[in-house]
């Protein structure tokens, strides 16, 4: 007991009673958190295989680790996986912020899995560049499609990284065909640079768009536009019908002045609405004549050993990234190297040109 000098007789009519101790910072009541389980290849392969919604999430994250014990046994699964892989439609989406992305999903998600499909979504969320945290709030905002024991929903934190997700993404795909799923989305941050790695890893582009936003082709980048198989005007609902019918025309006749797409497939524009259901069939109605034409004009498997090879180069590209950055004596060299580009002591390129040649001495070596 903690003794109080104004508790003598001397002081009257003062009195200090004993205080509560110390709450303990950590809840005591707490479950130790448990450590993640680690399995073999072949578990996870065989998992997969089933259609172990369970062991597909755990390899997926495996896939997203940047763990090197990870990254060796994820690699092992995709390669296990891939002959099974391939046999789904890849679907990309797209839009602004505030399209509808997500409530399009679920409701087009239903339309499928309610006519038998297995549907996987992999939403990329962006992640806060000082922070680096994501909310990954898309499974949230898709109420129907989060309870569907058809449906599967992975959102993704980009992390900063853009081209490091996208073949992550990709990689995901796989591991989500072999699964069993034969309709796969991939939902972009919708940022610009995040469109042509999407892009690159699916069938069909589905360009989500609104109405009544002012100058409907205003802020739409040519490269988009281009890019996109089909476009959607959400939103076509109460008093926005008639301004969901013009921008249609609009984007229909901007289409028409498009050089052809390689496919010979002609971009079509359609008004819908996610939260009516309207127009939300007559979309993948287009998408599965697409899917006939490209494959009838061999397109299709052109298309997706194009992708192969893009990403081959991808995967190249970034591993002797990582392989330059994790060099222990890179390591060293640049914060030094650093420190006299800002104070400049020498150029930026002066600096790389050196930082590289003592990487390549080094691989040499």
């Amino acid at each position: 007991m903690q003794y109080h000098p104004e508790n003598e007789p001397q002081h009257i009519g003062l009195s200090v009673n004993e205080g509560v101790s110390d709450v303990p910072i950590v809840n005591p009541y707490a479950r130790p958190r448990r450590k993640r389980q680690h399995f073999f290849v072949d578990e996870y392969t065989d998992a997969i295989l089933k259609g172990d919604m369970t062991m597909l999430s755990r390899a997926v994250t495996l896939v997203e680790s940047s763990l090197p014990s990870d990254q060796a046994t994820a690699q092992a699964v995709i390669e296990r996986c891939l002959p099974y892989a391939g046999k789904s439609i890849r679907l990309g989406i797209t839009g602004v912020p505030g399209a509808g992305k997500s409530t399009f999903i679920d409701e087009l998600g239903i339309l499928l899995t309610r006519k038998g499909h297995k549907l996987a979504v992999l939403a990329i969320d962006p992640s806060s560049e000082r922070s680096k945290g994501s909310i990954l709030g898309d499974k949230t905002r898709m109420e129907r499609l989060s309870t569907d024991n058809n449906a599967f929903i992975r959102p993704s934190p980009s992390a900063g990284s853009l081209g490091g997700v996208a073949r992550k993404t990709r990689e995901s795909i796989i591991l989500c065909e072999a699964a069993g799923f034969d309709v796969i989305f991939v939902e972009t941050v919708g940022v610009g640079q995040s469109e042509t790695a999407v892009h690159s890893m699916v069938d069909f582009f589905l360009l989500l768009q609104l109405a009544g936003t002012g100058d409907e082709l205003q802020g739409i980048k040519r490269g988009i536009m281009e890019m996109a198989d089909g476009i959607a005007i959400n939103k076509c609902d109460g008093n926005n019908v008639e301004k969901a019918k013009v921008a249609r025309s609009q984007f229909q006749n901007a289409l028409h002045l498009f050089p052809p797409h390689e496919s010979g497939w002609s971009p079509e524009a359609i008004t819908c609405s996610a939260v009516e259901g309207n127009g939300v069939p007559e979309i993948w109605d287009m998408v599965e004549r697409y899917i006939d034409f490209t494959k009838e004009n061999g397109y299709f498997n052109e298309k997706r050993t194009r992708q192969a090879k893009y990403w081959m180069y991808e995967s190249i590209n970034e591993h002797l990234r990582n392989h330059f950055y994790q060099n222990e004596t890179i390591e060293k060299l640049l914060p030094r190297f650093e420190e006299q580009v800002l104070k400049d002591e020498i150029s930026s390129f002066v600096a790389a040109n050196k930082l590289l040649e003592t990487y390549f001495k080094i691989i040499k070596d």
